[in-house]
């Protein structure tokens, strides 16, 4: 025992404050991103009664989006998920329905309800696609822009690029087939392409949790928390990740990640790239990364070449036409999805997520730490790798070693208390400091009991939640690691009824968001 004790007090003695500077690194980063944050919706609601929504509702000139739907065995909530689809506010979209192969009823389900016939329409491959087309079909009504594809199983991934070839828009909106969206979230995520057209190439929407909020006629009227404490921390969760910290990168110009279950793309740009790659488990992660090196290493070739112009005496009109892109998060268009509601199904989410954190990483290895990337290389990409990628590794050996060394007298009281503090006090605070942020600017529980609830939760996420999602997350590392075949596992879903929720539990292998 002696031996173990002097090992474990070397280890705390070299590890301690490292550790401590680690875990203050973390919260003090998500600190600033909230920070961050309240000064970008500071700054876009002063615009927001400028914004003349109702003035590009109007407009011809407005760019017209297709909405990419993915759907594998999505039964439970398909119907009224296109349906407000197909009623959002936008002057010129269309709904394009990858039906992936699926099980159960989603395409009868969709059949019924939009009279949909068959129709000769041939998918090209511009984006490669693995799945064979098996029939398209479009609603017999030629008001109703909404086209169906039935295809082979393939993937999230590869369905989507399906879709990518049949769409017809100059945007490309990925949105999951589980999602609701706020009626005015397309005017809202595609109001920067229409002020800075030459620029904008990508925006991305707030991921809400809807599990227990209200939901009639495919349309969130009442955000509520849901009972179950599950789901309650992940809604703050995604608050402080989805919402706050995505905000703060892009009012850094450093935005990498745009979700999958709501981003808008310029079509042009992800046919150019080659669509989303089907072999990626982080498929929206790696497509915004690619994007951004994509544009990088074509803003750099322009360069090269304008140089090379000047030298050789040519006169070189205006910039160069990549210089200055945007990736752009807009705080205020939602879109609500469900959560897990079991350990389960979570344990097979975070899994998979940071699995896919590890394989972007992994392939686009040669942009961290590269300054021809800018804040991408230097900043955001280097921030993924040491507080999300190696963040879960660290929690659990705190969580293992702490109380081993308070209970064999090698760690002080004092040392341990510190700990705690650092990591996980700083964290609630965190987490309020996000809830604050979020309630004064957009007020979106009107009760305060629910506002209660999610301040309870910020504290209970602490307890528990935390170091079963790093023992996860570090199972998914391991599993990229050993080249372990990738699994989506099955998403229990409650369908968007009245409460979401509390409704008829239906499992279904789609994402879980």
């Amino acid at each position: 025992m002696s031996a173990v004790q002097d090992g474990l007090t070397v280890v705390f003695d070299v590890t301690a404050w490292p550790v401590l500077l680690y875990f203050l690194s973390i919260n003090t980063s998500y600190l600033l991103l909230v920070l961050l944050a309240a000064s970008d919706f500071a700054h876009h609601l002063r615009r927001a009664p400028f914004a003349a929504y109702d003035e590009l509702l109007a407009s011809p000139l407005a760019p017209s989006i297709s909405v990419v739907v993915p759907a594998h065995d999505e039964a439970a909530g398909i119907v009224p998920a296109v349906s407000a689809m197909l009623a959002l506010r936008y002057p010129d979209h269309e709904v394009v329905v990858v039906d992936d192969g699926s099980t159960d009823d989603t395409f009868a389900l969709l059949e019924a309800e939009h009279d949909l016939v068959a129709v000769e329409r041939p998918v090209p491959a511009t984006v490669p696609y693995r799945g064979r087309v098996l029939s398209v079909h479009a609603a017999r009504d030629p008001r109703t822009r909404l086209l169906v594809l039935r295809t082979e199983s393939s993937g999230r991934s590869d369905a989507l690029n399906t879709g990518i070839n049949a769409a017809s828009c100059d945007l490309l909106c990925f949105v999951d087939a589980d999602s609701i969206l706020d009626p005015d979230a397309l005017l809202t995520v595609a109001k920067p392409f229409i002020d800075d057209p030459l620029r904008v190439v990508a925006t991305g929407g707030v991921v809400r949790a809807a599990n227990g909020s209200r939901v009639v006629a495919g349309r969130v009227v009442e955000a509520r928390m849901p009972r179950g404490w599950l789901a309650r921390i992940q809604i703050v969760e995604y608050l402080r990740a989805f919402m706050l910290g995505r905000a703060g990168w892009s009012r850094l110009d450093a935005l990498v990640l745009i979700s999958g279950a709501f981003g808008l793309y310029r079509r042009d740009l992800v046919l150019e790239i080659g669509g989303l790659d089907a072999d990626c488990i982080g498929e929206d992660f790696e497509l915004c990364v690619r994007v951004h090196r994509h544009l990088r290493d074509g803003l750099r070739r322009e360069r090269r070449d304008r140089r090379a112009l000047r030298r050789a005496g040519d006169v070189v009109a205006g910039r160069a036409a990549r210089e200055g892109y945007r990736v752009v998060f807009v705080a205020e268009p939602v879109t609500w999805t469900e959560v897990p509601s079991s350990l389960s199904v979570l344990a097979s989410q975070r899994r998979r997520w940071h699995r896919g954190l590890w394989q972007v990483l992994s392939k686009h290895r040669s942009m961290i730490g590269n300054p021809r990337y800018g804040r991408i290389g230097l900043v955001a990409l280097p921030y993924y790798v040491l507080f999300e990628l190696l963040a879960p590794l660290l929690e659990l050996a705190g969580v293992v070693l702490v109380p081993l060394g308070l209970a064999l007298g090698v760690v002080r009281a004092d040392t341990a208390l510190a700990l705690l503090l650092v990591a996980y006090a700083y964290a609630v605070l965190v987490s309020l400091a996000a809830l604050a942020v979020e309630e004064f600017s957009y007020h979106r529980y009107g009760r305060w009991r629910d506002l209660l609830v999610a301040a309870l939760s910020a504290v209970a996420e602490n307890l528990g939640y935390r170091q079963l999602t790093a023992l996860w997350r570090v199972q998914g590392l391991w599993q990229a690691l050993a080249r372990r075949e990738a699994q989506w596992g099955v998403m229990t879903r409650s369908g968007f009824g009245d409460e979401l929720g509390d409704g008829r539990q239906l499992a279904t292998a789609g994402s879980a968001s």
